[in-house]
C-alpha cells in the first residue's frame, strides 16, 4: 500500500514526479528512512515538502523547533540536521505506535540528543508548553489545526514560521459542504476555518504553496496574536 498522501497531489502529476525525482535526494539514514517509509505505505512528508523545507530550515537556521505530529520521526530528524550544536527540536505524538517508530528513527539517524518527544494530546500537552520557538510544524489531524493554532501561535515568537502540512484535503477544500462525503464534512468545516484565520488576521502573514496536499507557510506580525 501507497502512502496516501502521495495519491494526493494538487499540481499535474507529471509535475509532481518531476518534483520528486529531478531534485536532490537525501543521503545516508534519512534517505534509508524515507524510502523504507514510501515503500511501506507510512505518511511522511513527501520529497518536494522534504527538498522545500531542508531549502527554508537552512536560510533560517531555527535554533528551537516545534513539531505538532512526530510519526515515525523523520521530518523530526530531518528537521534536527539544521539546528546547530545548540539547538533542539521538541516533538509530539500521542500513538504508541508510531512513538516506538520513531524513538528507534532517532536511534537510527543519532539525533536521540537533539530530540525530544512527549508523549500524549497535542490538546492536553501545547497549553503547558513555555518558551519561544522559532520554526513550528504542525502535522497532524487536520481537524485540530484551528484548536491547536492559538498555542502554536503563542509559543511561535515573533516573525517566526508556523508551517502546517495537508491542508488543501486532497484538493477539496474548495468544494461546497453537500459535495464532501458526510463522514469528511468536520476536517472539511475545520479546515476552512483554519484557512479564513490564516490568510485574514491583520496580524499574520501567510502564503498557501502547492507542494503535496498543500503547505501554508504563516508568520506572525505582533508578540500577541488575539484568535
Amino acid at each position: 500500500m501507497q502512502n496516501e498522501m502521495m495519491h494526493r497531489p494538487v499540481v499535474k502529476p507529471e509535475l509532481v514526479d518531476y518534483m520528486r525525482t529531478a531534485q536532490k535526494p537525501l543521503t545516508g539514514k534519512l534517505h534509508e528512512i524515507e524510502k523504507d517509509a514510501n515503500k511501506r505505505g507510512v505518511p511522511i512528508i513527501p520529497h518536494e515538502t522534504v527538498v522545500f523545507m531542508e531549502f527554508l530550515l537552512g536560510q533560517v537556521k531555527p535554533q528551537q523547533i516545534l513539531e505538532v505530529g512526530t510519526a515515525i520521526g523523520f521530518s523530526a530528524s530531518l528537521m534536527a540536521q539544521f539546528v546547530g550544536d545548540k539547538g533542539h527540536v521538541t516533538t509530539i505524538d500521542r500513538f504508541d505506535k508510531m512513538i516506538e517508530e520513531a524513538k528507534e528513527t532517532f536511534r537510527y539517524v543519532g539525533t536521540e540528543d537533539k530530540i525530544t518527544l512527549l508523549e500524549g494530546q497535542a490538546a492536553d500537552i501545547l497549553p503547558t508548553l513555555q518558551g519561544k520557538f522559532d520554526f513550528i510544524f504542525m502535522d497532524s489531524a487536520k481537524s485540530k489545526y484551528i484548536e491547536f493554532l492559538p498555542d502554536c501561535l503563542r509559543l511561535l515568537k515573533k516573525e517566526g514560521i508556523l508551517m502546517v502540512d495537508d491542508i488543501f484535503q486532497g484538493g477539496t477544500i474548495l468544494q461546497s459542504e453537500k459535495e464532501i462525503p458526510r463522514g469528511k464534512r468536520g476536517i472539511h468545516k475545520k479546515l476552512n476555518q483554519f484557512l479564513d484565520v490564516i490568510n485574514n488576521h491583520p496580524d499574520l502573514t501567510s502564503t498557501l504553496i502547492p507542494l503535496g496536499d498543500g503547505v501554508a507557510l504563516i508568520t506572525k506580525e505582533a508578540e500577541q496574536v488575539n484568535l
